[in-house]
């Protein structure tokens, strides 16, 4: 029974974090300076690597998050979403290791006073790096542009 189950929760997981991560792009794409400032905030990346990386990284999450979504290569989506989840996560936890008063930048650059970084902002992302790990070990998708093409390679 739960071997028939698994892989129905997996797309639940496999479709929510799709969401997650189309909804935490589309203002980083829209206002890539706000996300460059949010980026800085953080103190761990170089001042010339700040710029490419919020250009950048709203559109790896694009494209991960529409890949989960639309059920193309979802382990390797899911694989580069667990990815992101551990890099952000070790951002988070130097940040708050420092006691910086920041905001997180996950969904929109709206200051520390309305989107402060927290622990309760690394267990969500630690809640969701385990959904993405759901998903590479069960996602063996019931539904999906893989499944009807016929891909089996991506799994």
């Amino acid at each position: 029974m739960i071997a028939r189950v698994t892989p129905w929760i997996a797309l639940a997981a496999r479709l929510y974090l799709g969401a997650v991560f189309i909804a935490a792009c589309l203002h980083k794409i829209a206002h890539p300076y706000a996300f460059a400032v949010d980026v800085a905030t953080y103190g761990i990346l170089p001042l010339a690597l700040v710029n490419p990386t919020a250009l950048v990284l709203p559109w790896v999450e694009l494209a991960a998050g529409g890949m989960l979504v639309i059920g193309l290569r979802v382990r390797a989506a899911a694989l580069l979403v667990a990815g992101m989840m551990v890099v952000f996560m070790v951002a988070l936890g130097v940040a708050l290791a420092r006691g910086l008063d920041i905001s997180c930048g996950c969904f929109a650059s709206s200051g520390a006073e309305a989107d402060p970084i927290s622990w309760l902002t690394m267990a969500r992302d630690g809640a969701w790096l385990a959904l993405a790990v759901l998903v590479i070990v069960a996602d063996r998708a019931p539904i999906g542009l893989d499944r009807w093409i016929g891909r089996r390679d991506s799994r």
